[in-house]
């Protein structure tokens, strides 16, 4: 187990010229984000993508039509994978606010992160046997520490390494690299620690100002890379290959970083042709209907009702005029009607 403030010489010449390409890509992921109108617009759609893949490493399988039919729905029963996806949501949605307010990355807001996801609060494991199994061969591959005390004195250790920064001078990203092997390494948890990891990635790019919304999202880069990425965990506990630990992440980095900014400017191209559309068509065009349909990929009479603080009569007029024009796509969920933004929802599956 890596003690994260020893000085160990982790940045390779391999590893330092791949920096700069990733934070290069997260700058200017970071100014198009903010060209967004209404930041709303990317933490109502982009989250759930997340929770989406991240849950799907789980192997918590749910579909974007489900999960928007379920929002629709709030008041209803949901199915337990739903629901797993919608406490993700939830959790991220959180932990980032409470790093906002705090300006620190504590295991009091980790805690509350992974209650979140749970909807317990076990908090840290206190009981010896957690191990760790290969998926296909049942083979016990990893066995974290057992004791509730070295998991406390661990994760203070890491709690320290996150938020005093003269304790390592690391790149951040180096830094978020070596935060993830050590949180995933303790496996503080009886059940969460995989989800609540990829959220801590995530909340540590917004406590280094790397960026100011949580998007960067590495859940779909290890379901593409998945054997690779668990092998190099691996790979780092057994033989220490730090390098391609790294590399492998400061990779992620940098792709999804990419594919996340080719997805906003996509997102602002349909909003723009939208916004022509509705203010030549319609006496009703506002900002704030644009950000509305946007916000809610699947939306219905009463979503639109307290958006713009409009009458049911008024509500249901635009959206049925909408969607008899084309914008929108109108559907039934039992005897209620819904109206879907399509490309928006083409665009994020």
């Amino acid at each position: 187990m890596l003690f994260l403030t020893s000085s160990l010489d982790l940045e390779t010449k391999k590893v330092l010229k791949r920096l700069p390409e990733a934070h290069a890509a997260l700058a200017e992921l970071k100014g198009v984000a903010s060209s967004i109108p209404n930041q709303h617009i990317l933490l109502n759609t982009l989250p759930f993508r997340e929770a989406k893949n991240s849950s799907a490493i789980e192997n918590i399988i749910t579909t974007e039509d489900d999960f928007y039919k379920a929002e629709l729905e709030s008041d209803s029963i949901q199915p337990q994978n739903i629901k797993e996806v919608q406490n993700y949501v939830s959790a991220l949605k959180k932990g980032h606010r409470l790093v906002q307010e705090k300006g620190v990355l504590t295991n009091s807001i980790i805690l509350e992160i992974q209650e979140e996801l749970e909807k317990n609060r076990a908090g840290f494991r206190k009981q010896s046997g957690t191990i760790l199994k290969n998926s296909q061969t049942g083979e016990v591959v990893y066995t974290p520490p057992q004791h509730p005390d070295e998991i406390v004195e661990l994760m203070n250790e890491l709690e320290r390494f996150i938020n005093i920064p003269n304790l390592s001078d690391y790149d951040p990203l180096v830094k978020m690299a070596l935060i993830h092997f050590q949180f995933e390494s303790i496996h503080p948890f009886y059940d969460g620690n995989g989800r609540t990891g990829r959220i801590i990635n995530i909340l540590y790019l917004v406590l280094q100002k790397l960026q100011d919304l949580p998007i960067l999202y590495l859940s779909r880069y290890i379901i593409r890379n998945k054997i690779s990425y668990y092998k190099l965990l691996q790979d780092v506990r057994d033989k220490g290959a730090w390098e391609e630990w790294l590399l492998f992440i400061v990779q992620g980095v940098t792709e999804t970083a990419k594919e996340t900014i080719v997805l906003i400017l996509e997102i602002k191209q349909i909003m723009q042709e939208y916004k022509v559309q509705l203010r030549k068509s319609y006496k009703f065009y506002s900002q704030d209907l644009l950000n509305h349909l946007f916000k809610h990929p699947y939306t219905k009479i009463e979503f639109l009702m307290n958006d713009l603080s409009i009458s049911r009569i008024t509500a249901a007029n635009y959206l049925n005029t909408m969607a008899k024009d084309g914008l929108l796509t109108k559907q039934k969920l039992g005897v209620m009607n819904y109206y879907i933004n399509h490309r928006l929802f083409e665009l994020l599956k």
